[in-house]
């Protein structure tokens, strides 16, 4: 069973603020925005990851899915936007 999406990101949460408490401890101003910044993006990559994970789970019940978004629509969208880069 996959971890709950909240525990996740209280885990990348735990990460983070003990690295800036450090940093903050040692007064390291340019290492606090640093951390601060990736932060930031990690969790913004990380929700990404865990919606793509939402987004193409089999339900526990063995019932249909219902209708919603194509997941292999999605990838595909993804795979040309990150093209785009």
């Amino acid at each position: 069973m996959p971890r709950q999406r909240q525990q996740i990101l209280d885990n990348l949460d735990a990460v983070y603020r003990e690295a800036y408490d450090r940093a903050e401890q040692a007064t390291d101003a340019r290492l606090m925005a640093d951390l601060d910044a990736a932060y930031q993006r990690e969790q913004l990559l990380l929700e990404v990851l865990l919606d793509i994970r939402d987004a193409l789970a089999v339900p526990q019940t063995g019932a249909p899915r219902a209708a919603g978004p194509d997941p292999v629509g999605t990838l595909e969208t993804i795979r040309r936007i990150t093209r785009l880069r």
